[in-house]
């Protein structure tokens, strides 16, 4: 999905009754219906949002990504915003989820990814859709098999488990944290 934004010739800035309702003299009320319209509405077919019940999120992409690593949840990075989180993410180690969505022992284990997330608040966790957009950087990371977990530190892969072994991946994580 790309941003697309589009800028007003001077005669529709000039004369606001010109643009489309609500935002011909937006009032808070008409620009909050509006929003609240487009977040009801179902995600495209095969978006990031689809398939997930309980959990609404808009991902937005463009050239200007960038991802901010944020602990106690897991965030989604592709080609353009990963190595951006892991540098901000600083000296904490950063684990990232390789998945796609076909992936039968993929969906079984991403509960339990984000349950991690949920308790080691000095880690940063993603997760990366290995699909068409974001092979090149799946081939860069080494993937062979999903899911794949790697564990980096200070910018570096100093572990990797492969495959929905919940348990290597507790044992990889504090081995990484501890060292």
């Amino acid at each position: 999905m790309a941003l697309r934004i589009a800028f007003s010739s001077p005669s529709i800035r000039s004369n606001p009754s010109q643009l489309p309702s609500p935002w011909a003299n937006p009032s808070p009320n008409s620009l909050n219906r509006s929003l609240n319209w487009h977040s009801r509405q179902s995600p495209p077919h095969g978006s990031a949002a689809s398939g997930q019940r309980g959990r609404a999120f808009v991902a937005v992409r463009s050239s200007l990504d960038t991802a901010v690593p944020v602990v106690g949840q897991v965030t989604e990075v592709n080609k353009d915003t990963f190595w951006p989180l892991v540098e901000a993410a600083g000296d904490r180690v950063v684990v990232l989820d390789m998945y796609t969505q076909w992936c039968g022992p993929c969906k079984v284990i991403a509960p339990k990814f984000q349950k991690l997330s949920e308790k080691h608040l000095d880690v940063v966790f993603a997760k990366l859709d290995c699909n068409q957009d974001n092979k090149t950087l799946a081939k860069e990371l080494g993937i062979r098999v999903v899911p794949t977990f790697k564990i980096l530190k200070e910018g570096k892969v100093v572990k990797e488990v492969t495959g929905a072994k919940y348990d290597d991946l507790v044992l990889a994580i504090e081995t990484v944290k501890s060292s």
